[in-house]
């Protein structure tokens, strides 16, 4: 008798993150939302299935911004609980969830069992998010990846980003590098801009160590110390982060056929 998988659908605004659980074993996979996000998670799913012998799951939960256009999931869930129970999952005794995803952060209090006590959500604006960090980044002729493998550690010359909006912020940059600037200090100063604007954002949670930092930005080392600096608490994160979304998503979908 075939091990009964199910799956777990994160439809973000940059990416497709995909969890097959089988009740011990997870299996992630990933790949950019590009123009037609419905279409994405369908051919990944599929693709995923086809790797591990199986026609479909038996049940699958979607989350993220893209859930409601997955006309193929089971259910759907926020994107606020799933990440909790995503966090939680990778990195037991969290008490915070801190997620910088491309267009949005979150903050988020979880019990012991990855249960949602609280939380607070920037939506509104991209300060702070992963697409705050691209932009800037384009700015200084870097991409997203590229960025990160700047350590952020203090240049002869410091500097600072003032501009709450990503579209002035951008401007900053450039009159910085215009000014001769040295992109290592811009950078650190992109990093301390959206730990800051996060941990003020965190503060109407009361976030409690140790936090779990989650998200496509999660493993920049750089900006995880800046973000602990901020917050004045520890910061842990784990190499799935990014997939904490999907993989709530599947334990939620796991208790639904068990």
């Amino acid at each position: 008798m075939k091990a009964t998988i199910v799956a777990g659908i994160d439809a973000g605004s940059s990416a497709i993150k995909l969890t097959l659980y089988d009740g011990k074993n997870s299996k992630n996979f990933i790949c950019p939302a590009g123009w037609n996000p419905k279409e994405q998670a369908a051919d990944l799913l599929a693709a995923a299935m086809a790797g591990v012998g199986a026609l479909e799951p038996a049940y699958i939960v979607g989350t993220g911004y893209g859930r409601l256009n997955l006309p193929f999931i089971t259910k759907a869930m926020t994107e606020i609980t799933c990440h909790g129970r995503g966090a939680g999952f990778l990195l037991p005794g969290a008490c915070t969830v801190i997620d910088i995803g491309g267009q949005d952060a979150k903050a988020i209090r979880i019990d012991q069992q990855g249960k949602v006590q609280d939380f607070v959500m920037n939506d509104k604006c991209a300060a702070g998010t992963g697409r705050f960090l691209q932009v800037t980044a384009q700015a200084l002729g870097l991409d997203i990846a590229e960025i990160g493998n700047f350590s952020g550690e203090p240049d002869a010359e410091a500097c600072t980003i003032n501009s709450m909006c990503t579209v002035f912020a951008e401007s900053e940059v450039i009159g910085l590098v215009n000014r001769g600037v040295p992109r290592q200090a811009i950078i650190r100063a992109l990093y301390t801009s959206i730990a800051g604007r996060v941990a003020v954002m965190a503060a109407a949670i009361q976030p409690a160590a140790p936090v779990a930092f989650t998200g496509g930005l999660a493993q920049n080392q750089a900006l995880r110390q800046e973000l602990a600096g901020k917050l004045g608490l520890a910061v842990v994160t784990h190499p799935e982060a990014v997939f904490a979304g999907s993989i709530g998503a599947a334990l939620f979908a796991w208790d639904a056929v068990n």
